[in-house]
């Protein structure tokens, strides 16, 4: 596996799917962070970083702990995962 796996998020909020790269050796609760950061800068939208959202797998309805690690969880090339505030 590389150190990085290409998903789909879907993004409820603004009702709009992006295509990132996750690296794979990093805490579910940092990588909602950086997908907030990353989505806020391409819609230039001021959200809530501040509020709880979860990560959710889209197929099988997997809710991601915070203290997981990427690379220990189903999460590979091609997932499709949604990011839900809670």
């Amino acid at each position: 596996m590389n150190n990085k796996v290409l998903v789909k998020v879907s993004f409820i909020e603004l009702d709009e799917d992006f295509d990132m790269f996750l690296p794979v050796n990093e805490l579910i609760w940092k990588l909602k962070k950086l997908m907030l950061k990353s989505i806020s800068d391409l819609t230039r939208n001021n959200l809530d970083k501040e509020a709880d959202y979860i990560l959710i797998n889209k197929k099988n309805s997997k809710i991601y702990d915070n203290n997981q690690i990427l690379l220990d969880t189903d999460i590979r090339n091609g997932t499709e995962l949604l990011l839900i505030k809670n």
